[in-house]
């Protein structure tokens, strides 16, 4: 009996265990049965709408699967017809399992193969975090109503700090994760994150240093030291030298504004030149960017404030997927011209004016002429006010 029971384990695993040669995968998809024939896209970032179709199959019986050959790790993304989000996966060598929430993209799940089985592991360490998050939202939504619509800064400084203790709590369960797991593809952009939300390029340097060789040359690990070698080279002031706000001579203080035109959330385009008031602020930002999404509230009032009397404004997003730029616009609020490339840190209009962190913000007078950078709240609105003569 023993023998019998041996073989037929062994023969099931032979069953289920497809042989792929060392440059082929295979995703094993399951989704609930209600969406069987379905398209489901298999996806990679890149495009005008920030996503390109690499693959498209059909449900069937509550099933999909993607085959295909991978040089090296990647991020790609599953999206099932019909559903709201995108399922992240690592595409890679191996057989990779999905299992697709079709009531909470959240809830999905991914994982056989070494570099998804992190990923999962690391989207389960955060879950705590993240909802926590959710809930926050959920008991606040009033008072965070209340702060976008009239710019109360006591309250938003009141919300700011409660939030900022549960960001804290992700950040410091990222870095433990990361730490704990150098050979891990996600390691990479866990630390192209740390870069471009502004940690100090040392401590950065450190953590890329820390990462398995075969990280380094994937690559998310390429892309990171390329923007490591670019901090390095920017020339930087004596230490006992005044900050300067712009190193780029063309867009420091003093400066014509240099034109620029991108796509808008419509499709259409728009210059620097048709978004000029008489005060005009170009505001860099982006959905992911939780300080600038907490700052969208005071330029929101200020905006209201002011427009009417020659105060314009054209945000610029560093944003990569459309969906998340448009719904980020609509829900803070944004009324002034929008504008985006969507190539994240490689928008030509942020590289352009030298902007390597948000928000940014430049202030142009009614000639074009930049006269003030990055001011913020009362800051802000008594700079305009000043520009505007209005009391």
């Amino acid at each position: 009996m023993k023998k019998i029971l041996l073989f037929l384990a062994v023969a099931a695993s032979v069953i289920s265990c497809k042989k792929l040669a060392d440059n082929e995968f295979e995703i094993e998809g399951k989704v609930d049965k209600s969406l069987d024939g379905k398209k489901v896209f298999l996806e990679k970032q890149g495009g005008y709408m920030g996503f390109v179709p690499v693959d498209t199959v059909q449900v069937k019986d509550g099933k999909f699967v993607f085959e295909g050959t991978v040089t090296d790790p990647s991020m790609h993304f599953v999206q099932v017809e019909g559903m709201q989000g995108k399922v992240q996966l690592i595409l890679e060598h191996g057989s990779i399992d999905v299992e697709v929430n079709k009531d909470s993209i959240q809830k999905s799940k991914m994982g056989g193969t070494y570099n998804n089985d992190k990923l999962q592991e690391y989207y389960t360490q955060l879950e705590v975090t993240r909802k926590k998050m959710m809930n926050f939202q959920n008991v606040h939504k009033a008072e965070i109503d209340q702060v976008r619509q009239n710019g109360d800064q006591a309250l938003m400084q009141k919300l700011e700090g409660e939030y900022k203790m549960i960001t804290d709590e992700m950040s410091k369960r990222s870095m433990e994760f990361l730490e704990k797991n150098p050979k891990a593809y996600i390691s990479a952009l866990l630390v192209k994150q740390m870069l471009t939300m502004g940690q100090p390029t040392e401590e950065v340097r450190k953590k890329f240093d820390a990462l398995a060789p075969e990280v380094k040359k994937s690559d998310a690990g390429k892309e990171v030291l390329d923007m490591l070698n670019r901090a390095a080279a920017t020339p930087k002031a004596a230490p006992d030298a005044p900050a300067a706000p712009q190193a780029n001579p063309k867009t420091a203080v003093g400066a014509v504004a240099p034109q620029f035109s991108a796509p808008t959330p419509e499709g259409k385009n728009m210059s620097l030149q048709q978004a000029m008031g008489k005060v005009t602020i170009i505001d860099f930002w982006a959905s992911w960017c939780k300080p600038c999404r907490m700052e969208n509230p005071n330029v929101v009032a200020l905006y209201n404030e002011l427009h009417a009397k020659g105060l314009n404004i054209i945000g610029v997003s560093l944003d990569k997927d459309a969906a998340a730029w448009k719904k980020a616009i609509a829900d803070d609020k944004l009324t002034w011209g929008q504008v985006s490339n969507l190539k994240f840190w490689e928008e030509p209009i942020a590289m352009q004016y030298g902007v390597t962190g948000i928000p940014a913000t430049f202030i142009l007078d009614a000639g074009g002429k930049i006269v003030a950078r990055d001011l913020r709240g009362d800051d802000l609105k008594a700079k305009v006010k000043e520009m505007l003569a209005v009391k």
